[in-house]
């Protein structure tokens, strides 16, 4: 009788074991075509009065400026930094929200990346291990 226990519990773990290998297979795969579509993400944001472009990456980094011949005719530098500056920011917080959705569509919902993508908050990386060695949240 043991023997025959035996066999059938080898089966449903072995029947597990191919599931959770095909789900591996399967985030592997997503996660190689997220690398390229990462790579080349680009988001371009303009200022409000078309006078400066900005475009980033997807990890926010710039990889363009593009200024109208108008902004010259200004010469106020403060008002003109401060333009870039901020089309800079709008193209780095869309360029994170883009990262964050490409991200979400290829890990499991809930998952620590995604969340940490979303708060910035290291912990969230750390979520699933923390559960797994019994520490309470927030912990160090």
């Amino acid at each position: 009788m043991d023997e025959h226990v035996d066999r059938g519990a080898n089966r449903e773990l072995r029947a597990r074991f191919d599931d959770v290998y095909g789900q591996y297979q399967q985030l592997r795969s997503s996660l190689d075509g997220l690398q390229a579509r990462l790579a080349e993400l680009r988001v371009t944001r303009r200022s409000a009065d078309g006078q400066v472009s900005a475009t980033v990456g997807a990890k926010g980094e710039l990889i363009a400026i593009e200024l109208d011949p108008a902004v010259y005719r200004q010469r106020d530098a403060e008002a003109l930094s401060r333009k870039i500056t901020e089309t800079v920011q709008a193209a780095t917080t869309a360029a994170t929200a883009a990262t964050r959705d490409l991200v979400a569509e290829c890990v499991p919902a809930g998952s620590g990346s995604v969340e940490f993508l979303r708060t910035g908050d290291y912990g969230a990386l750390l979520g699933r291990a923390d559960a797994v060695l019994g520490r309470p949240e927030g912990s160090t």
